[in-house]
């Protein structure tokens, strides 16, 4: 430990020499081949940390401070550029660039093609490179590109503009998992997930009122939607150098963290059993991801959702077009749609942290997009109608919140670092050919009603309820199957996760192990940082 720690954080922090350090944290002070970094960072100490409730506040704030707004900022503009293509459709795109038939639709739909091609060149990425440098150059790398959109002038410029598009943003998701993750506990991560994931709705509501003053500039040279097109870009290549000064690679490596923050910092992560961050590929962990039943309920259930998401997302201005109202209007009222993200998006995490389930919260967020559906089918599209029908559309913007509790089901209940970048490479190949799909079902002829598309969607938000019970019941499986593991090894067959507990909680579990004379480190968390995939160390325990 760093001798120069500050004495108030010294006190705050329980340490204590041990003879045999191993014995409780896997490691013996050397490097180890083939385990997380964090073994490493604890292991050049004999000392054994335990992170009070002060110290764990203090670092957990300024982890928020310092993590958080760059990832907002980065997932803001990563939203804002996709859904240019829907403002400049508002703004004359599709007659300026002489699109017709399913030309809309694929330039819809390309951007998730590039993702879908490279999700498994940025599993490895986020490995082998460092993670703050690798998101700062994506970045920079697609404000680039969508500033090169405002000179495509035709069908073929644009879909080649946007495939580019697509290949930089594959790495903004994969790599935000991956960074919450490394960060934060479990009981944490969904509340963060939430959090960049809630930028959709930020970026409907900010996004719409930008659209709509940049549509207002009239410009002999260049149309409204090139002007969108430009300023989009130039903003985003800007913020990339924020990015790669503010966003550090892991806790291990963070400045705005001294010596023995560090190692709080890595330590509290401890009871997650997910390690932290290392650059040894393995491909025994591929392997364990491909034959992993629930890597794919996590495909299914990401699958299913993006469909209606694409569709919606490339479609949505259209609709509310359709329902007989100018372009700016039609940029206005999409605000209150983002509004409506918002507050699922982070209504769903605080019922999901609250009740620690995803499950029934998953299930819940399907029923108001199943209703506005069911409204915007039996509704007549006209003009007298268009309060209800505006009612039924919010209604479907409920749907945002069912992905970023996707992802937090799925990257709390993985674990080891190749695993962890490979089952999130195959959640976002699942969500990728969703996108695709979702912008083919709906199509500029069949509106104003949009019938095949709505009634898809319906379908599958059923479909994702049913999803979501199997996932449930196979996560449950599989936490007494661990259990009779533990019982096997001669373990306690019953532990407390707590990972997942709130500080009340983790207070009251360390109480009733002192008072069995266990201490605080009874629960396990000897193979936390040996990077061993989640089917393999029973101490793991599965969330649902």
């Amino acid at each position: 430990m760093d001798s120069k720690t500050d004495p108030e954080s010294a006190q705050q922090a329980t340490i204590e020499t041990v003879e045999d350090p191993s014995k409780y944290n896997g490691f013996n002070g050397e490097r180890h081949a083939g385990k997380d970094r964090a073994a490493e960072l604890l292991g050049n100490s004999s000392e054994r940390v335990v992170v009070s409730e002060v110290d764990n506040k203090r670092i957990l704030r300024r982890i928020d401070l310092a993590i958080l707004p760059v990832m907002l900022g980065v997932y803001f503009l990563q939203q804002l550029d996709k859904s240019t293509l829907s403002y400049a459709s508002v703004f004359g795109l599709i007659a300026d660039a002489h699109l017709g038939g399913q030309d809309y639709s694929w330039l819809g739909s390309i951007v998730y093609i590039a993702q879908l091609v490279m999700q498994p060149v940025i599993a490895y990425f986020l490995v082998k490179l460092p993670t703050g440098k690798f998101a700062a150059c994506m970045v920079l790398c697609w404000g680039i590109v969508l500033s090169c959109m405002a000179v495509a002038k035709n069908f073929k410029g644009l879909l080649a503009t946007r495939f580019f598009l697509g290949c930089f943003e594959a790495s903004v998701a994969p790599t935000f998992i991956a960074i919450t993750q490394m960060w934060w506990r479990r009981s944490e991560q969904t509340y963060r997930n939430a959090s960049w994931y809630a930028m959709n709705g930020v970026t409907n509501m900010v996004g719409s009122l930008l659209a709509y003053g940049l549509g207002h500039i009239h410009s002999e040279k260049l149309h409204s939607y090139q002007i969108i097109f430009l300023a989009c870009g130039l903003l985003t290549v800007v913020f990339s150098v924020l990015v790669f000064l503010f966003l550090p690679d892991s806790p291990v490596d963070a400045k705005f963290l001294n010596d023995h923050d560090k190692v709080l910092a890595v330590e509290r992560l401890r009871d997650n059993q997910m390690g932290v961050v290392s650059t040894e590929w393995k491909w025994e962990h591929v392997t364990e991801s491909l034959l992993d039943i629930k890597t794919w309920c996590w495909f299914a259930l990401i699958f299913s959702i993006s469909i209606p998401s694409g569709g919606i997302t490339t479609f949505g201005p259209l609709i509310v077009n359709s329902f007989g109202f100018n372009p700016f209007n039609t940029i206005l009222l999409n605000i209150p749609f983002g509004a409506v993200q918002i507050v699922a998006t982070m209504g769903g995490a605080a019922f999901a942290t609250w009740t620690k389930r995803k499950g029934p919260a998953l299930a819940l967020l399907c029923i108001p997009p199943i209703i506005g559906i069911v409204m915007l089918l039996c509704i007549k599209h006209t003009t007298r109608n268009r309060g209800p029908l505006l009612v039924g559309y919010y209604l479907i913007s409920f749907y945002p919140g069912i992905s970023p509790l996707i992802y937090s089901w799925s990257s709390q209940n993985t674990a080891g670092e190749t695993k962890k970048k490979t089952t999130t490479a195959i959640l976002f190949i699942g969500q990728s050919a969703g996108n695709i799909i979702g912008p083919h079902l709906y199509t500029t002829a069949e509106k104003p009603l949009y019938r095949r598309g709505l009634i898809s969607n319906l379908v599958l938000f059923v479909v994702l309820i049913i999803i979501v019970t199997f996932t449930t019941l196979y996560l449950m499986f599989l936490n007494k199957c661990h259990a009779s593991r533990r019982v096997a090894l001669g373990k306690s067959e019953v532990i407390a996760d707590r990972s997942m507990m709130n500080s009340q909680e983790r207070a009251i579990s360390d109480q009733v192990d002192e008072a069995n004379g266990e201490g605080a480190w009874a629960s396990g968390g000897e193979k936390a940082f040996d990077d061993i995939a989640d089917l393999k160390n029973e101490d793991f325990i599965f969330v649902y």
